[in-house]
């Protein structure tokens, strides 16, 4: 049927058509002039709390469904000071890990985070509520991830511990077995602070 035939049958039966507006997908990028220098230029090791932090977003997938896990890491015992899942990789899954982490410690002026230069990471909020607190802000090389090591091998150890040590049949069953592992990380485990 062309496409005049079509008029003249919508307009013979007065019918007007519904046009749906297109929603743009978000593209979340990086903002370049918040990406800060890297502080800690793989010096892992510091002799009280609060001095650094590290944190980052790993996928938690199963069955081809997906979870993001928030984490920051204090890096003097390697205990983790918050954390958030989400079913979205947005800005607030940062911004709530952070606020939770300096609502826990109270005492965090002086502190250096550091992170890799992800969007949320170099998002004006992300950088406001640490300037407030007197964070100062600290990024991994772009495309390095050994410049926040102690990260990634926290993530790789939740892996291969949760995921591939357990018959999981589903995502949901998947971050549960996550959230008791991060107690028992937390609590029991013994940290490797071998990251230089």
């Amino acid at each position: 049927m062309n496409h005049k035939k079509v008029q003249r049958i919508m307009k013979k039966y007065h019918l007007k058509p519904q046009y749906t507006k297109r929603v743009k997908n978000k593209s979340y990028k990086r903002i370049e002039e918040n990406v800060k220098p890297n502080l800690v230029n793989r010096n892992f090791n510091t002799d009280s709390p609060n001095r650094i932090w590290t944190t980052d977003i790993t996928y938690l997938i199963l069955n081809n469904k997906r979870a993001y896990l928030s984490t920051i890491l204090d890096l003097y015992d390697r205990k983790i000071v918050a954390y958030k899942i989400s079913y979205r990789n947005d800005l607030n899954i940062v911004i709530d890990t952070l606020n939770e982490a300096i609502n826990k410690r109270k005492d965090v002026k002086g502190l250096i985070i550091h992170s890799d230069q992800g969007f949320q990471y170099t998002s004006f909020q992300y950088k406001k509520i640490c300037e407030s607190n007197g964070i100062t802000i600290s990024m991994s090389r772009k495309g390095t991830p050994i410049d926040d090591s102690p990260m990634e091998s926290f993530h790789g150890i939740l892996k291969k511990e949760t995921l591939y040590n357990n018959n999981i049949t589903n995502l949901e069953e998947y971050i549960d077995i996550v959230k008791d592992w991060l107690l028992f990380y937390n609590t029991i485990r013994i940290k490797n602070r071998d990251y230089n």
